[in-house]
């Protein structure tokens, strides 16, 4: 693919541009912690983390981390002001309570029926399965940032090998290579990004896709 970003750059921007300001957005562990820094001007948004934080900033400079202040996942974090901290009752209050306007959230795999598979990998020891199945169940709108491939085979599958996460379907999947939205008449290809064709989208993909007539290339 002739691109100048990496893989995890081109999504976590394009993640970015769907998230819209004065909105109630969760960001799982890992690459979509990431999304926070690509936010494009003038898009604010309350990030909320599961052990209890709404108002979070981003990471704190070197020698400024705080050990009270971290993400879900463990790593610094700043609060802006305004910020509240409470208690995971709560947190999960709001994250069951549908009040989050979006969560974006790693993946393993994700089906031709928009279900997402995240939370294990069966024989590894993971610590607990987190918030990602209230997440997926909870959120009125769930976007999954991983890559489109892992270690040559697709993450995009007829039926999902992994256990499932949420039987509820997910509402998008951003890769470095595409942009798939999921609908009742399955999953369908809206964008491309820069360099690559749609037959490399459907070479990479194990599921069938609709594919428009025009399929338009990843803006930043």
């Amino acid at each position: 693919m002739a691109i100048e970003m990496d893989a995890t750059t081109i999504i976590v921007r394009r993640v970015a541009r769907e998230l819209r300001p004065n909105t109630l957005v969760n960001l799982g562990i890992g690459m979509p912690t990431k999304v926070a820094g690509h936010l494009p001007p003038g898009v604010n948004v309350f990030l909320q983390s599961e052990n209890g934080l709404l108002g979070m900033g981003p990471v704190p400079p070197d020698g400024m981390e705080d050990p009270d202040l971290t993400d879900a996942g463990g790593s610094f974090v700043t609060a802006l002001p305004g910020a509240a901290a409470f208690d995971s009752a709560m947190s999960f209050g709001l994250i069951r309570g549908g009040h989050l306007d979006v969560t974006v959230l790693g993946g393993l795999q994700v089906d031709r029926h928009g279900r997402l598979a995240n939370w294990m990998i069966p024989g590894k020891m993971i610590p607990g399965m987190g918030g990602a199945m209230d997440l997926v169940s909870g959120a009125k709108r769930v976007i999954v940032a991983m890559t489109h491939t892992a270690k040559g085979a697709p993450k995009i599958l007829r039926e999902c090998t992994l256990p499932l996460t949420s039987v509820r379907r997910i509402s998008l999947v951003v890769t470095e290579m595409a942009v798939i939205g999921f609908t009742d008449a399955g999953p369908e290809l809206r964008e491309i990004a820069p360099g690559v064709s749609v037959a490399d989208v459907i070479a990479a993909t194990e599921t069938e896709l609709i594919v428009p007539a025009e399929v338009p290339v990843m803006a930043f």
